[in-house]
């Protein structure tokens, strides 16, 4: 059985470490904030100080991290991923990052001998908890078949999308998608509320019809209960459009409608909201995200 590393333990991180855990591995863990892996450690990881520890001591390296600056320090910075003898080991990057970044990484892993995945993932807290992520994978088809196992410890659908960058091309498709589902059900809740609806009701409804999707399903139920406590990140979800939007350009694609959910975003956060999770969005039209009584 392979000598798994983990780097980055936030909200998704830790949890995929501990269905890797619930299901015999052994899990070696790096996290900037070291607390973050105090329960982990607890609970069976190994500590390490650095990526570099991680790296050397582990067969198939995870990371997954905020930012793709973040991503570049763990890998090429003093004591990053490339700092020590990477020969024959993989690692696979499961952060939302740039498929060129991706693209770098693999070139640079090849040449020490090593192997890389870009694998990001899409469903949120929830999805990391329940071991139901869904993963788009990019890299060679005999590195993806030694990693399939340990995806699924974590992940219920797992495609190879092609070489390097793929992964994360597919997860701009992704947050595509998202950045629609998302504006769609805030504006829904608002509307329904103004005209007096029972949303409980109304969300009931919609989820047995063509409306239905995993944002209404997920978040609206959150918004409700006024709870908007990250399962993902509204920063991070502004950085994933940001990489959607110029990707697009880069294609010479105009996505008019991705655009208006950056700027939407945009304006949450700067309102003090970027630490929220992306259910806040709501928080444009009902102050503190309260359930406001209709005025007609």
């Amino acid at each position: 059985m392979p000598q798994i590393g983990f780097i980055g333990t936030g909200v998704m991180g830790a949890a995929i470490v501990r269905n890797m855990m619930n299901q015999g591995l052994q899990v070696n863990v790096y996290n900037r904030t070291k607390s973050k892996t105090d329960e982990l450690v607890t609970e069976g990881a190994i500590w390490k100080d650095t990526p570099a520890e991680v790296t050397a001591s582990s067969d198939i390296i995870f990371t997954m991290v905020g930012f793709p600056k973040d991503v570049e320090g763990i890998y090429f910075d003093e004591k990053g991923i490339f700092s020590v003898d990477i020969k024959d080991k993989i690692i696979v990057d499961l952060t939302t990052s740039t498929p060129t970044l991706a693209e770098k990484i693999a070139v640079r892993a090849n040449e020490l001998g090593g192997a890389t995945l870009d694998a990001p993932v899409s469903g949120g807290d929830l999805g990391a908890k329940n071991g139901t992520l869904t993963i788009m994978i990019g890299g060679e088809q005999s590195v993806y078949d030694q990693v399939l196992p340990i995806f699924k410890t974590f992940g219920t659908t797992y495609t190879l999308q092609g070489p390097a960058g793929k992964g994360q091309h597919t997860k701009m498709a992704n947050q595509i998608m998202i950045a629609g589902t998302m504006t769609g059900m805030t504006e829904m809740m608002v509307y329904a509320n103004q005209a007096s609806l029972d949303l409980d009701k109304v969300i009931e409804t919609l989820s047995g019809g063509s409306a239905a999707n995993w944002s209404l399903s997920n978040y609206s139920p959150r918004i409700l209960k006024e709870n908007y406590s990250p399962g993902f990140f509204v920063k991070h979800f502004i950085k994933d459009l940001k990489i959607a939007l110029d990707e697009a350009e880069k294609m010479k694609l105009d996505l008019p409608a991705t655009k208006l959910a950056a700027d939407l975003y945009e304006k949450l956060a700067d309102k003090g909201f970027e630490n929220d999770g992306t259910q806040a969005l709501i928080k444009l039209w009902w102050a503190n995200g309260k359930q406001p009584k209709a005025k007609n």
